[in-house]
């Protein structure tokens, strides 16, 4: 009797034993899973299979924790396609799923109703009794939990949560290599897509620099929608956004006070966070759409002050952006930021060659062309008031009106060179002081100005050209037929019409100027529907706005 004891004693051993080799063979088998692969979403899924393989569950998932403490991410396994639809949404990380994220201890369970932690199932949920979970933890950090339910063996025991700790800790080891895998990868393409802005931005075919840097963030950062505000009085302006239904969002205006890019853009620090609060599902800050969830919000800066901010949004459901995300954005934003200064310092520096050039070009026509153009002109009316016969003196006089069309047409052509300036640098209100200024280079004459209304925000490049055009000819002509030394000039744009007015202190009138002389005035008023007015001691030119 004795005997037949001791063999079955020894035969049980024996099976368990087997069996033991049996739980490390799959316990082996499972960790080879779980390290085959470094893509992070792959990885966590193969986890899960490995676990529902290893202890004989029908159900296994694993809960990711985001960085407000609430479940980010739900993989599971076990349930197919119909049944997951007819459930719905995806558990949030209450009731005994909670538990284990708020406690990060293993919960082993004969049946999840019976634990006063359970808040029950949805509707249409299938049954579930047994339940095991363990946290999986990277560098000490709970990444999130393990869990697994309706052992098929019955109840999951105390050998079974020991092999779903060493999973969890092969797990956690693997999580981590994926991640540090994901984020060089990551930092690789922000460094790659910062120098293609570097090289964009400094070729001759950049654009729209802010455009570009708003494309590269939304494909790197993986966002839905990517937006560049700059300051436009008290609030902030969305000057460009990347993404679906960016179109909507543009020329947006959005306060500094009570949001996310207004914080950042007062302190100059990065933020990453949510737009809704995970369990109350109340707006923390306005977001942009009532679409979107997580956000990242960076600084663009420029001569060590905040030019404006980057955001990058993600809809709800999606995964929350980490810390890593943040610090590679931030940086992203840094070299894109020196890479528009650099930019448009080069940009200044090409506009003051061509100003420089321009001036060579006026000096030079002007001593040695304008100049001799003048005295043969005034050669001429000499002659034309010396000539007896009126034929000959008319047709002198067209010869003079003649010339001083050349003189226009060469004076034109010298400050066409503006026309590749960038109008963005070069205001209405510039552009009539640089007038007055070489009109006292050239005319001697002293000028000061009044001016009224909204100039630099006419729409029309056409009309500011116009403008110019005709105050640099009415100033020509004050020089020419009335002896002033001062002009005042008044420029005005009102509600119906652009006007400027020329008033001298010279000692001919100016109604005497020949008609042929007033031509370049009038054909350009006309144009407009305007009207080019002559007086004794005021010139007018003024055109309709509407």
């Amino acid at each position: 009797m004795e005997l037949d004891q001791l063999l079955g004693q020894l035969v049980e051993r024996a099976q368990e034993v087997m069996g033991t080799q049996g739980r490390l063979r799959g316990l082996l088998h499972a960790s080879q899973m779980v390290t085959g692969d470094l893509a992070l979403p792959t990885l966590l899924r193969r986890i899960v299979e490995a676990a529902r393989e290893l202890l004989g569950a029908r159900y296994a998932a694993l809960g990711v924790i985001g960085p407000d403490g609430q479940l980010a991410e739900f993989v599971h396994v076990g349930m197919d396609a119909e049944t997951v639809a007819r459930v719905g949404r995806l558990p949030e990380g209450k009731g005994l799923l909670g538990a284990v994220v708020e406690d990060p201890r293993p919960i082993r369970l004969a049946n999840i109703g019976d634990d006063p932690r359970s808040s029950g199932f949805p509707d249409e949920h299938p049954p579930m009794g047994s339940f095991l979970g363990v946290p999986i933890r990277v560098r000490g950090v709970v990444f999130g939990n393990l869990y697994l339910t309706e052992c098929r063996h019955g109840e999951f025991t105390a050998e079974d949560e020991q092999l779903a700790l060493a999973l969890a800790a092969t797990a956690g080891q693997a999580i981590d290599n994926a991640r540090l895998y994901e984020t060089a990868r990551k930092q690789q393409e922000w460094l790659a897509a910062s120098t293609a802005i570097m090289r964009e931005l400094l070729s001759t075919r950049s654009g729209r620099p802010l455009a570009l840097i708003a494309a590269h963030t939304r494909d790197l950062a993986d966002a839905d929608l990517v937006t560049v505000l700059r300051p436009d009085g008290d609030g902030l302006r969305i000057e460009v956004a990347v993404g679906d239904g960016a179109a909507e969002l543009e020329g947006r205006v959005i306060d500094v006070e009570g949001t996310m890019s207004g914080q950042v853009f007062t302190s100059g620090a990065p933020v990453v966070g949510s737009w809704i609060d995970r369990q109350s599902r109340q707006e923390v800050s306005a977001p942009l759409r009532t679409d979107l969830d997580a956000v990242l919000v960076v600084p663009l800066t420029g001569a060590g002050e905040v030019t404006g901010v980057l955001t990058a949004a993600r809809k709800i459901g999606r995964p929350g952006f980490t810390a890593d995300d943040l610090e590679m954005a931030a940086g992203f934003a840094g070299q894109a930021s020196v890479a528009i200064e650099l930019a448009d310092a080069r940009a200044e520096q090409q506009r003051n060659e061509l100003y420089d050039e321009r001036d060579r070009i006026a000096a030079e026509l002007h001593n040695q062309v304008v100049q001799r153009l003048y005295a043969i002109g005034l050669s001429l009316q000499t002659t034309a008031g010396a000539a007896r016969s009126e034929v000959v003196a008319r047709r002198v006089r067209t010869a003079i009106a003649d010339l001083d069309t050349v003189i226009t047409q060469i004076r034109e052509t010298v400050f066409q060179l503006d026309d590749v300036l960038p109008r963005a640098t070069a205001t209405v209100h510039d552009r009539v002081l640089e007038v007055l200024s070489e009109a006292g280079a050239e005319f001697g004459l002293t000028a000061s100005t009044e001016f009224s209304g909204k100039l630099d925000t006419i729409a029309s490049e056409e009309l500011a050209d116009e403008l110019v055009t005709a105050l640099r000819e009415g100033l020509r002509l004050i020089a020419r037929h009335t002896g002033a030394g001062s002009v005042l000039v008044a420029v005005r744009s009102g509600a119906e019409r652009l006007s400027v007015a020329l008033a001298h202190d010279g000692g001919s009138p100016l109604g005497e100027t020949p008609e042929a002389e007033l031509t370049t005035l009038a054909e350009l008023a006309a144009r407009r529907g305007g009207v080019s007015e002559v007086r004794e001691r005021e010139l007018i030119w003024w055109v309709p706005l509407s």
